[in-house]
């Protein structure tokens, strides 16, 4: 008797388990089978959606591969949460509160994260129109040096003597940007001094033969040769020419010194400043002093041996 009481029991319960069971899937199976395609399609989309991003943005040049991963990323992120939001609908959760808490919590943490939220909208910035690239030597806020990396963050610099610096990118978006690296030519500015006892034209002249005849100076745009200014103590002129961005520098370094060495060669003088004192007794007279640089030029000097020969 005690055995089959057991029996019925066991027998009752496994009933009233696979009553509320088929209860549970008549009700919500469809739904659950639901929200399970809904994830899947989501998901599917998502992925669709990312690609489809990314192709979009290939074919176009100002999109860098740091911004594209970006914008690919955020749009599958989007197309993902629409989906959640759909499965917890199906479920009958009130979705309307939820996304107005989700609101919520999205305000707080862009007020907590105001300024890397604004370095990263600098950085979607600067990596569309891109001002410089990796590689470019640029000046930025006072910072020279060159890129070494972009990102939606940070922008990295390397300075002549290899000091790093790391800029934020709401403080590059915000100065003035001069790249040296942008256009493929440069002109370079070659000035001298000489006396105004000196031959100007044969001072051109020494200037265009000894700048010419170097394979870096290009053609076109021509280069130009002109007397810029009348200083206190010299006449002073320029050769304007044109170069490679790359040929800049060590160009500039060897004009300066083969123009100084070929003013020498032709006989032109290098003036030093001279300088009037003025000295007032106590007496109150006053007593002129012409004074000039402890050193003499070259010329000067071959005059001064031969007066005296």
């Amino acid at each position: 008797m005690d055995s089959f009481d057991l029996t019925q029991f066991d027998a009752d319960k496994m009933n009233e388990v696979i009553e509320t069971a088929t209860t549970y899937l008549t009700t919500y199976g469809l739904e659950v089978i639901g929200a399970i395609i809904i994830l899947i399609l989501g998901w599917w989309v998502a992925g669709k959606a990312q690609n489809l991003t990314t192709r979009a943005l290939a074919p176009v040049k100002n999109a860098d591969k740091t911004l594209t991963g970006f914008l690919a990323g955020t749009v599958r992120y989007l197309v993902l949460a629409v989906t959640i939001v759909a499965v917890l609908n199906r479920f009958g959760v009130e979705t309307t509160s939820l996304i107005a808490v989700m609101g919520a919590a999205g305000l707080a943490i862009g007020l907590a994260l105001q300024g890397t939220l604004s370095n990263v909208a600098a950085g979607v910035m600067l990596l569309f129109f891109r001002p410089f690239r990796v590689g470019h030597f640029v000046d930025i806020g006072g910072h020279m040096g060159t890129v070494k990396s972009l990102g939606l963050f940070i922008t990295e610099l390397t300075k002549i003597d290899n000091v790093q610096i790391i800029i934020p990118n709401s403080d590059i978006w915000g100065n003035p940007i001069t790249n040296y690296s942008a256009n493929k030519t440069r002109r370079l500015d070659v000035a001298c001094g000489i006396s105004y006892d000196s031959d100007i034209d044969k001072a051109l002249e020494v200037f265009q033969k000894t700048i010419e005849k170097d394979e870096r100076v290009l053609k076109d745009p021509e280069p130009q040769y002109f007397v810029e200014s009348l200083g206190d103590s010299s006449v002073n002129i320029v050769g304007r020419i044109w170069l490679n961005a790359s040929d800049f520098w060590p160009a500039k370094w060897d004009f300066n010194k083969k123009v100084k060495q070929a003013l020498d060669k032709a006989g032109l003088d290098i003036p030093f400043p001279n300088r009037t004192v003025h000295l007032v007794m106590p007496e109150g007279q006053e007593i002129e002093v012409k004074k000039s640089s402890t050193k003499k030029s070259s010329t000067a000097s071959k005059k001064k041996t031969a007066a005296k020969k």
